[in-house]
């Protein structure tokens, strides 16, 4: 291992009585902010590298799986539900995973001020997210999806798809017949 991941190990170890849990081996590079850390569970074998942004917002719980690596400056935002990011996920830097939409209706005062909803929010096993990527509230995603640099993601999306752009669409699915990737027809062409 690295030096500076055995400090980030230590990190972890002195951060334990503060979240809600920290898992075996897992290691927390410096963070950049933290809310709710009683609320936030971080599995075992999980690799958070430094400028993490979690917020848990009221009853809101993020929840991150065994073996993730999250690399630098991702922000993940939950309120009044849990945001849950299964096994063997791996996030690359500056992301952007949220249960939460900002409520906007009322043109006469800030968006902030109005309040905002909250809608379920899952990544699915082995996902991968690539850099920049936007995952909005409302978003599911099966198993091993891989996102595409900067997408911005809303919507369920089944098992082994492709998906990018922005808005995000299914590019390729896994054909498990052929043990292939195969381009997805899906009739906007």
């Amino acid at each position: 291992m690295h030096p500076v991941k055995y400090l980030w190990a230590m990190r972890a170890l002195i951060y334990r009585p503060i979240f809600k849990h920290i898992g075996f081996m897992s290691y927390i590079g410096k963070p950049c902010f933290i809310e709710g850390a009683k609320r936030i569970h971080i599995g075992s074998k999980t690799r958070i590298f430094p400028g993490i942004r979690m917020e848990a917002h009221g009853n809101g719980k993020i929840s991150i799986g065994d073996n993730c690596a999250i690399e630098q400056n991702v922000h993940l935002t939950a309120a009044d539900n849990a945001l849950v990011i299964e096994d063997n996920v791996t996030i690359l830097a500056n992301s952007f995973i949220t249960n939460i939409n900002h409520n906007y209706e009322n043109i006469s005062c800030s968006v902030l001020e109005q309040g905002f909803n909250v809608k379920n929010t899952r990544i699915g096993e082995g996902c991968f997210i690539g850099h920049g990527a936007a995952i909005q509230a409302g978003t599911i995603l099966g198993k091993h999806c891989i996102v595409g640099t900067n997408s911005v993601v809303k919507g369920e999306f089944p098992d082994y798809c492709v998906i990018v752009g922005a808005p995000a669409k299914i590019i390729k699915v896994y054909n498990k017949d052929s043990e292939k990737w195969e381009r997805f027809e899906n009739g906007d062409d």
